[in-house]
């Protein structure tokens, strides 16, 4: 028995890994069970097992691409505001197909043609982003500005076809949030 406990858990934790990747990337629409499972490299009868329904896969890829892609910021990233965003608003972020983006950001036009499952778990992702900005800050006021640069700026930066302007964009809202920081004097580059 606990060979199958530990294969279901296996299991589901690579359809959720399969999951997160591709509805970053492509968004609720463009994912469909089967691209999910055959990327996961298992049967669609196996996602049933795990999940009600495909809002309520994609809520639980909500939380599994939040926990990957903060999994992922670097080791030795300084824990300051200013360099988190650096990291955060990169070109790297904006336009690595292979790694697990934000869901805040790459997915914030999604979220509201979805069910309130959804929305709540997006809602609680964005208030861990938050807390972790604000543990970079000194107010909540400054926590909140700088996540709304990072996360609207990246977010923008991806949907413009213009390299130049997506890069100025990324550019002014690292100096916005890195100007927030400053004010705040807690900042040690």
């Amino acid at each position: 028995m606990a060979w199958q406990d530990t294969h279901k858990a296996q299991s589901k934790d690579r359809i959720l890994t399969s999951a997160a990747m591709l509805f970053t990337h492509h968004g609720f629409e463009k994912i469909s069970i089967d691209l999910v499972m055959k990327n996961a490299e298992l049967t669609r009868g196996a996602f049933y097992s795990h999940f009600k329904s495909k809002s309520d896969l994609y809520a639980q890829a909500i939380r599994k691409a939040a926990t990957v892609a903060f999994q992922r910021k670097p080791e030795n990233c300084p824990q300051n505001m200013k360099a988190f965003a650096q990291y955060y608003l990169s070109t790297k972020h904006r336009d690595d197909q292979y790694e697990q983006a934000c869901p805040l950001a790459f997915l914030v036009s999604d979220i509201n043609q979805q069910d309130s499952q959804v929305k709540a778990t997006y809602t609680k992702t964005l208030q861990a982003f938050i807390a972790q900005a604000e543990s970079l800050s000194s107010s909540r006021e400054k926590a909140l500005q700088s996540a709304v640069l990072m996360i609207g700026g990246l977010a923008l930066s991806r949907v413009l076809d213009d390299k130049n302007l997506s890069n100025e964009l990324l550019a002014a809202c690292q100096a916005g949030v890195s100007t927030l920081s400053n004010e705040e004097g807690t900042d040690v580059s």
